[in-house]
């Protein structure tokens, strides 16, 4: 791996468009996310926020532009550093394998799971498991589980070989209000013990708001991107939701900040709207 791939942006979109059944979904998408951020797509139904995701891990082709993943223009060689858990994951009920086993086929350690005793599987198991509280299913049947317990064990799953890069599809789907707090809560906690890089699509604004580092609004193309504070107003969203948009209110303070890696301003609120060029994600992690 070169020193590039180590240390430049984790996900670089460069004037990326993507025709599906002859419909242009996606249009000159450009964006750049240094490593450490957690950043949400928001938008609309069908702006083409999981298309996007689907794109950047190469499950789906691109017509035109180019996507980089961890320093990677062949994103297969980056999927082995990669994590991700999609928007739904249809599971039979009648399902018999036990959380346990199913955690132990994602790593090298455990994966002959069947010639291992519990205790061996369970001492191999790293210490997000118990993050995510997870411990406690173990011996569950994972086509038993509710929602929010799936979507736990499939994030813990996808950490488990310790990624440098997190992809969540709406990863609250099917998961009731008090619960959707804390999964947004573990997310965010997670992301700054493990200095990991995140990227999810999320409908929660109050959630975006009080969580992300950055925030890429996208219907079709990139309307806008930049601070939560930046972007969760009603002008800003108007361009990707349409003139019907309830934005989340929050207290706003007046202090000066950046767009990007270079200095602070005052609160003249300039976005970059439209598909060419916008900004990116400060380069430290907050």
């Amino acid at each position: 791996m070169t020193v590039a791939a180590r240390t430049g942006p984790a996900l670089d979109v460069r004037d990326v468009e993507v025709v599906l059944g002859g419909r242009t979904i996606l249009s000159h998408i450009t964006l750049s996310i240094p490593r450490g951020e957690l950043v949400a797509l928001i938008g609309p139904n069908g702006a083409g926020k999981t298309t996007l995701l689907r794109c950047c891990l190469g499950l789906l082709p691109v017509a035109s532009g180019v996507i980089q993943l961890l320093g990677e223009r062949d994103l297969r060689r980056a999927l082995p550093r990669v994590g991700y858990v999609p928007q739904r994951l249809a599971l039979d009920t009648g399902l018999a394998l036990s959380v346990r086993e199913f955690l132990a086929l994602r790593r090298s350690k455990t994966r002959n799971w069947f010639w291992r005793s519990a205790e061996d599987i369970d001492a191999a198991m790293p210490s997000v498991a118990s993050e995510l509280g997870v411990n406690a299913l173990l011996g569950k049947a994972v086509g038993s589980l509710s929602g929010g317990q799936l979507q736990r064990v499939l994030i813990a799953f996808s950490l488990l070989e310790r990624p440098e890069i997190l992809f969540l599809d709406e990863p609250t789907e099917g998961v009731d209000a008090p619960g959707e707090r804390t999964f947004y809560e573990i997310i965010s906690d997670i992301h700054r013990a493990h200095q990991l890089t995140v990227v999810l699509v999320s409908h929660d604004l109050s959630m975006v708001h009080r969580h992300a580092s950055w925030v890429v609004a996208l219907n079709g193309r990139v309307c806008c991107a930049g601070k939560p504070d930046d972007i969760i107003r009603e002008d800003a969203l108007r361009e990707a939701y349409g003139l019907h948009v309830a934005p989340y209110h929050h207290d706003h303070h007046h202090h000066s900040h950046s767009h990007g890696p270079g200095p602070g301003h005052d609160h003249g609120h300039r976005h970059e709207h439209g598909a060419s060029g916008p900004p990116s994600p400060p380069s430290h992690v907050p």
